[in-house]
């Protein structure tokens, strides 16, 4: 679809989906039905990275792999979703200017509740400013893992840096997991799909300290570039000071160590029994070729 048939107003096609139920062990136990039960909940709920890698899908159908190189965007959930309950992604041109497109989603539930709410853009040039790499600096991942309190989190700087290596089984398994089907993340050469760097942020948080269970709240961000089949991803991450009134803030970043290349920022809010942060970061890759 060309960006001239997006103006204000426009309503993209529907995009009707159903979260697998999966059998797996959770790390956050928040996504399996006994401790959701717990909390008062239907059942595990569907997590956050799933539900904004949905949003994506009629984004990416309509602005193609240039909202993968150089978009942008924010995401922020409301209420759970369940798994094998059908929920439908309704998306439509907010902005249409010289300088940006904006497309804002919503994602309903079967009874027509909202659930979470997206605003994700796409620059007509390139991006002005770009992140710097060198913010954010490389650590081993702790051997043990202490428990994920304040009192840890405000002393602790630099987090350990988890890495993906976007190897096709890999991407594979992620887009099945999340339902998308769109060709091109299907190529030899495809980009790697967004939604693995919100998973990529989960893990500069949970193998870095024990948070189970906590529910996602938000995330922001933008990409600088696209990494694609046959990288690896380093997620570097650093506690910054605390809002006041608020938990301490961890901003992250997926960087490149080898080509320096950063492809995402993104700054992120969770909730826990023990803390309330917020995310934030930069994807990079390891080139292999």
């Amino acid at each position: 679809m060309s960006l001239e048939a997006l103006v204000v107003g426009t309503e993209l096609p529907a995009y009707h989906v159903v979260a697998v139920p999966t059998h797996d062990s959770w790390e956050n136990k928040i996504h399996e039905d006994g401790l959701a039960r717990e909390f008062g909940f239907r059942g595990g709920l569907v997590p956050g990275v799933t539900v904004y890698a949905w949003t994506t899908r009629p984004v990416v159908a309509a602005f193609g792999a240039a909202w993968l190189d150089h978009g942008r965007f924010s995401v922020r959930f409301a209420r759970p979703v369940y798994f094998g309950e059908p929920t439908t992604i309704r998306t439509s041109v907010a902005a249409h200017s010289k300088d940006e497109v904006t497309i804002q989603a919503r994602v309903e539930n079967r009874e027509g509740d909202v659930c979470a709410t997206a605003t994700l853009s796409l620059p007509r040039g390139p991006l002005l400013t770009r992140p710097d790499v060198g913010a954010y600096s490389v650590a081993p991942l702790p051997a043990e893992r202490p428990a994920a309190t304040r009192a840890h989190l405000d002393g602790l700087r630099v987090l350990g840096t988890p890495e993906l290596s976007l190897e096709r089984p890999t991407v594979d398994a992620f887009l099945h997991r999340v339902s998308d089907t769109l060709p091109l993340y299907r190529d030899a050469d495809a980009p790697a799909h967004p939604g693995m760097y919100l998973g990529q942020a989960n893990r500069a948080l949970d193998r870095n300290v024990r948070v189970s269970p906590w529910i996602h709240v938000e995330s922001h961000g933008q990409h600088p570039s696209v990494p694609r089949v046959g990288q690896r991803l380093e997620t570097r991450g650093r506690v910054e000071e605390p809002v006041p009134g608020q938990g301490p803030r961890v901003r992250g970043s997926w960087i490149c160590s080898w080509s320096r290349t950063a492809f995402a920022r993104w700054r992120r809010s969770v909730m826990s029994r023990s803390i309330s942060c917020g995310l934030a970061g930069e994807p990079a890759v390891k080139t292999r070729r």
